[in-house]
């Protein structure tokens, strides 16, 4: 993996590649309170007695929060186009709506405060792949792998950590000593912002329309709903992100509820699933751009269903650890590769809103997956919802199937 890096270090401009850097760590940060979150749910559910389902409705709440944001935040970002200055103003939501949940003491509390969450930092990646794509045209699955990376080390390293505290601190005082991360690595990229700002200043200097006009983006949008592969991508991605979801929402609940594991223990097989999909991003991001985007993400969400499978089948034996690690590398490993192929069938004018789509349709994934899960666990048993979901990849996996290869593209167009 480092020989990957190292490459594309080289064949970047420094200036470029310092920024993907700091953008990669801005999304460290974005991950780290929604995997803290995670791993408080059993705690929290305990506390305010809520069944399955309710705790399924919390991550419900979240996600349709983000969903109805996302598509705006991308049309904002392709109108205003100010990329430096956007990815500032997205920092302010991160982790000040998981401050707030120290306070909550009801059940309706805790979803507004996980609303606040989904709105909160919306603007980031509409805002952060794009301009990555744009300055590594080539390279687009590695460099996007990267951005995924600092997300996974979030995802990764937080648990661990919290789990740690939460052998000695409660939940809410977790929750509050948790604002210290945050205020060190927003005020580190903020110390270095200044940078990315001033290079954004010059690139208007030399190409001053960075945006665009409301009525060019409308016209924009119409030809972009109407693009297919963008559509089936985006359902397949949404499914996707219902796996995900379910799993990162129910994996600790079976771990501390069936298997009796502390929460030091929760946060090291969390850690586990994390720090597979990390080393994993990069070498579906380069071998997509090697191989095609097609072959990488089938394959890899095909392994994935096969992999849940034989989790629910191992049920509460010391093989379902092992198949935790072997998820974390397939599961996340189509991330990087869903975000280069939908930037590569569409404008690139429209790269925020396209994005903003993306993401708006996993968040509806995400609002389903928990809480449909939940109701299964809840009549069902908890391994249940490990079946549900590996039937709600497989489904993504058929999306995909259906996607037009670039000779029917060209057909469609030659015979309109």
């Amino acid at each position: 993996m480092s020989a990957i890096l190292t490459a594309s270090a080289s064949a970047a401009p420094t200036r470029s590649f310092k920024e993907v850097w700091l953008i990669s760590m801005g999304h460290t940060l974005t991950h780290w309170y929604p995997a803290t979150f995670y791993l408080l749910l059993p705690l929290i559910g305990k506390e305010l007695g809520l069944s399955y389902s309710q705790i399924g409705l919390i991550m419900t709440c979240q996600s349709i929060a983000a969903a109805v944001s996302n598509i705006p935040g991308g049309m904002f970002v392709d109108t205003v186009g100010r990329k430096g200055f956007l990815l500032a103003l997205s920092l302010f939501w991160v982790g000040f709506p998981y401050l707030l949940m120290g306070f909550a003491h009801t059940y309706w509390l805790l979803l507004l405060c996980v609303s606040l969450v989904g709105i909160g930092n919306n603007l980031w990646h509409p805002t952060a792949i794009p301009t990555l794509a744009s300055r590594f045209p080539a390279r687009k699955g590695l460099v996007l792998s990267i951005h995924g990376m600092g997300g996974n080390v979030g995802d990764a390293v937080a648990p661990l950590v919290i789990g740690a505290l939460l052998a000695t601190l409660t939940w809410r005082q977790v929750v509050f000593v948790n604002v210290v991360p945050g205020v060190l690595i927003a005020c580190l990229i903020l110390l270095y912002l200044g940078s990315l700002r001033l290079a954004g200043e010059a690139a208007e200097r030399k190409h001053p329309k960075e945006g665009q006009s409301v009525a060019e983006y409308f016209r924009g949008l119409r030809e972009l709903l109407q693009n297919k592969k963008l559509i089936l991508l985006t359902v397949s991605s949404s499914f996707r992100t219902m796996t995900q979801t379910g799993l990162l929402t129910f994996l600790p609940l079976f771990l501390a509820y069936e298997m009796g594991y502390s929460p030091l223990w929760v946060g090291a097989c969390m850690f586990l699933l994390q720090a597979a999909g990390f080393a994993a991003s990069p070498i579906a991001g380069h071998l997509s751009d090697r191989m095609g985007r097609r072959s990488i993400l089938m394959s890899s969400m095909a392994m994935t269903a096969v992999v849940l499978f034989f989790m629910a089948v191992a049920g509460r034996s010391s093989a379902f650890i092992f198949f935790i690690a072997v998820l974390g590398f397939f599961l996340y490993a189509v991330r990087p590769v869903l975000q280069a192929w939908v930037l590569e069938t569409t404008p690139k004018k429209m790269g925020g809103t396209s994005i903003g789509v993306l993401f708006g349709a996993q968040h509806i994934g995400s609002a389903l997956g928990p809480v449909l899960g939940g109701v299964i666990a809840d009549h069902y048993g908890l391994m249940s919802a490990f079946y549900f979901l590996a039937g709600t990849i497989v489904v993504a996996n058929l999306f995909v199937v259906f996607i037009p290869s670039k000779d029917e593209l060209r057909q469609d167009a030659a015979a309109s």
